[in-house]
Order: structure tokens, then sequence, then C-alpha cells
């Protein structure tokens, strides 16, 4: 009988070193992960915060031999700039923290890694250090050379995508062609269906404007653009209803549904993270790889305080083993 090889492990980035990144990676030592993960961290940085949080951490490099377990840390090592920065961000760190980021993206096209897990990064300060850094879904879709990569929050069963991410609200309209809509449509519709196993996926489109334009007395963005675009997929086979007004996209008037696609970032999110704020999952769609993140921000205000919550970070790691392909 063939030997059963053991599960790749997941990469995890441990963030912003002046936030709750490493406070979260040291939490997850004490907690009982049913999957191996190996962190990309300043090792001398892990074992100082635990110190300041009266937390016993044993770090094992990863490669050497040893694995994580009880009160234990699989860890990739790589050493920072600046580590006495807690609440206050470095951008001496920037390109470090960018680093990571590769290293954990060429894991897991090499098959070393199942999927990646992200702690939070503080985007002013990786700008501050000269470095045009919009968020994680830009910077890993340039990665990946992926053309429409897709940000998808989920909370249980609530799954809210964005057609726009990172940018002013007075871009976003002009932003959202017809063509940009579609692709974000069939990368949403595709991987319901490939990640998500889910077989017919059923979408809620919303508008742009209130009441979704209100046949055209509130914009025409809705009537010109986003309900073509939605008959055109129809005709291809997908289940999607609108565009809805936004205010009604998410009650059980619109019906049921497996994903909520909103226009812009506030339209969508401040839902998703009422419902589930500290335990929701950022999911990167249109990647030829898996990529989960925590719902939250570096939080510098609680960086080595011991008030930081790993939900969010333990649910975006379950997600992320369940949607890995092995």
């Amino acid at each position: 009988m063939a030997a059963i090889e053991d599960p790749k492990p997941l990469v995890l980035t441990a963030g912003e070193p002046a936030g709750i990144g490493p406070d979260l990676c040291i939490a997850l030592a004490q907690t009982a992960l049913a999957h191996r993960l190996v962190v990309i961290a300043d090792p001398q940085l892990l074992i100082e915060r635990a110190k300041l949080l009266n937390i016993p951490l044993t770090v094992h490099e990863y490669g050497a031999g040893a694995t994580g377990g009880s009160g234990a840390l699989t860890v990739l090592p790589q050493t920072l700039a600046r580590r006495d920065v807690i609440g206050k961000p470095d951008p001496a760190n920037a390109a470090t923290l960018l680093d990571a980021l590769r290293i954990a993206v060429k894991g897991c096209l090499e098959g070393r890694f199942a999927a990646m897990v992200t702690a939070p990064l503080q985007k002013s300060t990786i700008n501050d250090a000269g470095i045009a850094f919009s968020g994680h879904t830009e910077f890993l879709a340039e990665l990946t050379e992926a053309t429409t990569p897709v940000m998808l929050l989920v909370a249980d069963q609530l799954r809210v995508a964005l057609a726009s991410t990172h940018m002013p609200l007075s871009a976003v309209p002009a932003y959202l062609t017809a063509d940009r809509i579609q692709a974000v449509i069939e990368v949403l519709y595709r991987d319901l269906k490939i990640r998500f196993g889910i077989d017919q996926p059923k979408i809620n489109v919303c508008g742009l404007n209130p009441h979704a334009g209100e046949g055209g007395h509130l914009g025409t963005e809705d009537r010109d653009i986003i309900a073509p675009v939605i008959e055109l997929c129809r005709r291809s086979g997908m289940q999607l209803t609108g565009p809805l007004p936004a205010d009604t996209a998410f009650t059980p008037a619109a019906g049921q549904t497996d994903a909520v696609l909103a226009m812009y970032h506030d339209q969508g999110l401040p839902v998703l993270k009422y419902a589930s704020f500290g335990h929701g999952v950022n999911v990167t769609l249109g990647l030829p790889i898996v990529r989960t993140s925590v719902d939250h921000g570096t939080a510098l205000d609680l960086a080595g305080s011991g008030g930081a919550d790993a939900g969010s970070l333990i649910a975006a790691i379950e997600l992320a083993a369940s949607l890995s392909p092995g």
C-alpha cells in the first residue's frame, strides 16, 4: 500500500509588525488547528512579542525538520529592518513585507504550499516608503498575472463580492464599464462553482445608484450599462438577479442567493461587517492560487496589548484549507 503523503502546508504572512499580525500568529500557536501552517515572519519579533504578551512560544525554522505543535510555530525566517515598532509602522520595513508576499505566492505557484493566508498590512506606510500599493488584491493579481482579481468577503453563507475595490468613490462610475462588470461576474460565477462547489450559483447584482437608478432618473448607469451586462450573462446560462437597489439586495425580499455583487467597496462591505465583524474572511477570486485574509485592519492601538481577537484569522485559515485543491 502506498504511503499517504502529508497535506501541503498553508503559508501565512504575518503582516504589519507594528500591528496585531504578530499577536494573531502567536495566538495561533495556542490554537488546535487542523492544518499545517508555515508563517513568514521575523522569528525574533515573534519571540519578543510573545514575551510581551506573556505567552509561551517555541519557534521552529521551516525546512529544519521540526514542526509546529502546542505553543509552537513553524516559521520561514524573514529579518525586518526594524522590530521595535509596536503601534508605529516604519516605512523601512515596507520592501521586506512585500517580499513576504512574493515568497508566499511563489511557493503556492510552485506547489510547495496549498494556499496562502495574509495578516493585514498598513497600506499607507508602504506608500510612505515610495512604493505604490493599493492593497493585497491588486498586488497579488500583479504577481500572478491575473487580469481580473475579485474581492469576495465571506461570513458563513453570506458572500459579498466587489466590482471595484480600493479607489475614490468619484472614480467608480467611469471604472465600471460593461466589459469590467462582465469580467467580474464571470470570475465570481466560475469561482463559486470551482472553489466553493456550488453547481448553479445564484447571484444578486446591485445597481450603482440609489434605487438602481430609478429608470434613469437617478443616474443612467444601471439602465444603460449594468442591466445589459446582466442580460448578456443570463443568455450564457448564469442565474443573475438585478440590477437591484442596494438597500434591498441583501434582504429576504431579494430572494435566495449564493453571493451579492456590490458595485463599490462601501456599498457591500458595511453589510457583511455588521453581520460578522471579526469573523469574516476576505478571499481573492480570479487568481491561479487560493488566497484568504482577515476582514479587519492592522489595529495598531491593540498591538502588544493582548486584546486582539484571532477569530477572523482562524476562519481565514479554515476557509483557505477548504478551498485548496490539496
